[in-house]
């Protein structure tokens, strides 16, 4: 089996989905394993302008539409050149419409790459959050996806729409409901103003905000290995 592929899902801007991309490349990274991130927000690909100049052989980075069917040419073709690579798919805030234009390609071909698509899925405590969600699992019934409450929202009891939904307990038949940890603001927007991952970010800034970063790298560690274990 070759690396897993990662869906970063929300499909709407401001859930949390780039934020959750940096944890995930950081976890990867800071575990030995090769990354290929493949941001699909054209319009403003924030992770990969954070990634990009520190391209090596362990981490790669590309921009691909996923509106278009080209791009989903390009991602399995990217999936195919690196077979040894964890995929990291940032997924732009219109995904919702190119999934379900093109994903049965993606879905029709993971046995071919013979690797499994894992997702993680940013959920608020909105309405369309939760509709989104049953959009995608519509069109991947297959997949393990793991519902991640953004605590940047509030507290557990706040997220009521999707804890007593059904969405819920068909995602956790196959996968679980995981709590991403709030990052404070002025760390956070240090990372995207200043482009600059999470492993180099805790060499570089202020002390305080580098104790609230491992903080906050300890919880989503946790987070990921609750997921995805030695995965």
């Amino acid at each position: 089996m070759n690396a897993p592929m990662y869906y970063i899902g929300g499909s709407k801007g401001g859930v949390g989905k780039s934020k959750l991309s940096f944890a995930l490349i950081d976890h990867l990274i800071s575990r030995e394993k090769p990354v290929l991130l493949l941001d699909t927000d054209t319009s403003n690909p924030d992770v990969y302008k954070a990634h990009h100049a520190h391209e090596s052989e362990a981490l790669v980075c590309k921009i691909t539409d996923l509106d278009v069917s080209e791009g989903w040419i390009q991602l399995m073709n990217f999936a195919e050149e690196y077979a040894g690579h964890s995929i990291v798919i940032n997924s732009a805030a219109r995904s919702n419409t190119g999934i379900q234009k093109y994903g049965a390609m993606l879905r029709e071909t993971l046995g071919d790459l013979n690797r499994k698509l894992v997702t993680f899925w940013m959920c608020n405590r909105q309405r369309d959050s939760l509709e989104l969600l049953r959009g995608f699992l519509n069109a991947f019934p297959d997949a393990r996806i793991y519902v991640c409450r953004n605590l940047y929202f509030g507290p557990l009891d706040k997220f009521e729409l999707y804890n007593t939904s059904k969405a819920r307990s068909i995602v956790e038949k196959k996968g679980k409901t995981l709590d991403f940890p709030d990052l404070a603001d002025r760390v956070a927007d240090k990372l995207y103003s200043g482009r600059i991952p999470v492993w180099i970010a805790d060499k570089e800034l202020p002390l305080g905000d580098r104790a609230e970063l491992r903080r906050w790298r300890r919880l989503c560690a946790e987070l990921f290995q609750a997921a995805l274990g030695e995965e």
